[in-house]
Parts: C-alpha cells; structure tokens; sequence
C-alpha cells in the first residue's frame, strides 16, 4: 500500500523529494531563511558518510584539521579569481558586539585562502612536503533558491586540501580523490557516476583544472556529487608559498582541493528512494535491520532480542521495536525510513518454525528458518539488496544516457525526458553557452573519448574537440 504522506513521483517530482524529506523525519525547515535542521534520520546518514569517507581519506594519509569561520576579506582578495567566483554568495560579518569592524569578514564560502595563508607560514622546504590535510565542517553561500540537501545557505561539507612539490605530484592527488570518491559512490551509495574534467566555463573558480562526479537522478536531472581540484602555482604565488627545492631554489608549491557535501543525501533520496520513503544502501544505512515482534507471546520477545545480539555482535547495526504500536504502523515507519531489512517474529511464524526477513528495495518478504544461522542471511541479504540498488540505478542511467550529432536532437531528447547526452563540442564558449537555451542545459563534463573523424560541434557545425557529457542540473 502507498504511503499517503507522499506524493506521486511520476506526477510530482520536487514535491515527491519534500514529501519524502520530511515523512523520513530528515530534516526540517527552519525560521533561518534558506537552512535547515538536520534531524536525528538526516544527521545520522551524514555522520555515516562522513565516517566512511574519513576513513578512505586516512588511509590515504589525510590528516583532518579545522580552520576559522570567518576570513579577512583582505585576505580572500589575494587570489583575484577565487573572490570573483564567490563575490556574489558571500555572507560578511560587518559588527562585532557593538562596534563596527576595521575590515569586515566572510562567513566562509570556501577555505582556500585559510589553507594558503596556513601554509604559507608553514612551509619552507621541501622537507616540509607534501602535506594533505582535510576539514569538516559548514560553509555558507547565499544561494537566492533553496531545497533541502541539495541546495542550502549553510551545508555541511569537507574539503581536502593539499600542497605538493611537484605538479605531477599534485596532479595525481587531484586523480586519486577523483577516484576515492567513484568508489564511494559506487560502492557505498550505490549511486552510478560518470566522471570528467570540467569545461573552463564550469571549472572552479582559481583552479587550472577540475574533475568531476556526475549522478543521474530518477528524473533524468543530473546532479554534480563532488569534485576534485589541481590548483597548480595559482594559490601558492598569490599567498607566496614557497620553499626550497632539492636544487636549493626557491620555488612555488603545487596545491589541490577536492570536496563533498550533503547533497549527497540529496542524492541517495532521488536515486533509490520511492512512493513509500526513503530506499537506503546496506552500507550507508545508520540502522540495518529493524527486528519487529507481532504479540508479546513469551517465546517471541526473546528471540527477538535474541537475534538483535547475534546481529550486533557481528557489526550489524540492528534494533528490536518494542514501542506500543501496531505491527502495521511499525512496518510502514519502518519502510519509509528506509532501513534496508526487516525482521517479523510471531507466534504463528514460530509454530510454524519460521521467521520472516522483508527487504526495503522490492519490498519482499522471504519465509527462512527460525533455526538458520540469522547473521549469514542477514548479510546474504544486505548484499543482494546493495547490488539490486546499483544495477537498477545503472541501469536506468544507461537508458536515460543518450547521443547527439545536431542542436535539434539534443532538443529533443531534453524536451521529451531530459538525461545525459553525449555530444561533440568544438570548444568554443559561446556554444557552450547556447546550450542552456535548451531547459538550462550545460556541459557536465569532457568526456575522456576521442572525437572521430567527421565529428561536429552539436551547435555551430564546426569541427569538435570534445565529446562532452550535457545535462540538466540541480
């Protein structure tokens, strides 16, 4: 049965995601204008994120450090690209207490500054090299619209930023984070991406280079899941890092950046979620299994808890519902905050010597054993669950991935029902720029395929440079 609290998908999209966000107790709006409220469903799949990703970094040899808020806007002027890009989304602090400020500060719309000035202190050799640090924390943009997770005036993110000896160095830690982040993706969200290079119109604003991952949501919208940056000299010569080369030179460091958000979240719920709630992966999940008991026979409370211990024991995070509501109301609670697994216990399963597992993704329920090894099955399932969650994204992304050769057809494709297009582009702006005439389509990214003989610029005519990756986004 559908869950009346949410919209139809296919009749509302955007209304569907709402309803979806606040029936999964996500988060709520708040009297802040353009933020939210991360409630307990919605910070915990953060922390969960936030958790896995911290540990991919670590293993890398990431260290996690935290810089101020606010940043002199003396100092954000250094880098004359970086203040042009974020001028416009800026948030200043202009008082503080009762006095007015000598210079007034950004509530933090990127840290790139701080970690120059940081590193300008501290490196001097290349001795000192390479360091690679990360940051959690919250940033603030002034975004004129907002939707919840996926575009805020405050969100929660981390930024990686690192500083390296040589280019090749830096470049291929720009590379490897690209890659850290499609396996997380992939692997852990269960969410298909394509990955790239940015166009210069769309690549970040003082970077040389940026690579991106790019999702499909159920709608055919794409929505960029994170980036990673090669900076290059840029930074180090506007803040003067410089440190002593094995030549004993002086020489200009070589930095990157690369970053996620809780847009993530966003993502999770437009990829797998339905009409019933949210659809989360295994891996991502903060709970796993809810073990719901049906009566209070003796022997079924027991078990219950019971098969929570075995779960818990071996890592997965599971808890027995034991609050005074109906089985059904506890079923449906349960679905629409997407907890990949079900455990039914009743007097009639147990007569029957049976218990009985539901799965969230297809909503089926499988009669096993009340004797079998539990953990196994669970995991067995789990891992189904996870695979079908990816397939069926992928897949759908395949069907909604099409080719181009004229404007007209990518037209209309975005017109008919919009996805990724690939698309020969000959690199000129103003092409790029003529694409948006078409729902506000943009380039995603350079696709690393090489252009055939006879390819033409889907705009102009002209001979292409690149197949780029054109979508509608969030």
């Amino acid at each position: 049965m559908k869950n009346k609290a949410i919209t139809p998908r296919d009749e509302d999209f955007a209304q569907w995601y709402t309803d979806v966000v606040k029936a999964a107790k996500l988060a709520e709006y708040s009297n802040t204008k353009g933020c939210i409220v991360f409630e307990p469903n919605g910070y915990a799949i953060w922390e969960k994120m936030q958790e896995t990703l911290d540990r991919m970094f670590k293993k890398l040899g990431h260290q996690n450090v935290y810089m101020p808020m606010l940043i002199p806007e003396s100092l954000l002027k250094k880098e004359g690209e970086l203040i042009e890009g974020f001028a416009p989304e800026c948030a200043w602090v202009t008082v503080g207490g009762q006095n007015s400020l000598d210079e007034r500060l950004a509530i933090r719309p990127t840290s790139e500054t701080l970690f120059s000035d940081y590193y300008a202190l501290k490196v001097k050799s290349y001795r000192d090299l390479p360091k690679k640090y990360n940051q959690w924390c919250s940033v603030m943009r002034w975004e004129k619209e907002t939707r919840p997770f996926l575009r805020t005036r405050e969100f929660l993110w981390q930024e990686g930023h690192t500083i390296h000896e040589t280019a090749k160095e830096a470049i291929e830690e720009t590379e490897t984070m690209l890659n850290v982040y499609k396996t997380f993706f992939e692997e852990y969200l269960a969410i298909p991406v394509i990955t790239g290079k940015k166009t210069e119109k769309e690549k970040f604003a003082g970077a040389e280079t940026t690579y991106t991952c790019e999702a499909l949501m159920h709608n055919g919208v794409a929505l960029q899941s994170a980036t990673s940056h090669y900076f290059g000299q840029k930074f180090s010569k506007a803040y003067d890092i410089k440190f002593l080369n094995r030549n004993n030179e002086w020489e200009y460091a070589y930095q990157t950046s690369w970053g996620s958000t809780t847009r993530m979240i966003g993502g999770l719920i437009m990829v797998h979620s339905d009409e019933n709630g949210l659809v989360l992966p295994p891996k991502i999940a903060p709970r796993q299994v809810a073990i719901v008991p049906i009566g209070t026979d003796e022997e079924v409370i027991p078990l219950c808890q019971n098969i929570n211990k075995k779960l818990l024991d071996a890592d997965i995070v599971s808890f027995v519902d034991l609050t005074e509501k109906s089985p059904g109301f506890k079923f449906a609670e349960h679905e629409v905050n997407g907890i990949p697994v079900r455990v039914e216990i009743g007097k009639r399963d147990l007569e029957n010597g049976q218990i009985t597992l539901a799965r969230r993704d297809t909503r089926e329920k499988i009669n096993i054993s009340k004797d079998c090894d539990i953990v196994n099955e669970v995991k067995d399932l789990m891992d189904k669950i996870q695979t079908n969650l990816f397939e069926t994204a992928k897949k759908r992304m395949e069907e909604l991935t099409f080719t181009a050769k004229t404007f007209d057809e990518v037209k209309e494709i975005m017109e008919k029902h919009p996805g990724f297009v690939k698309a020969p582009w000959c690199g000129d702006e103003n092409c790029e720029i003529k694409m948006k005439e078409i729902r506000g389509t943009k380039s995603r990214c350079i696709l690393d395929e090489k252009v055939k003989d006879g390819d033409k610029c889907v705009v102009c005519g002209k001979d292409a440079k690149h197949i780029v990756l054109w979508g509608i986004q969030y």
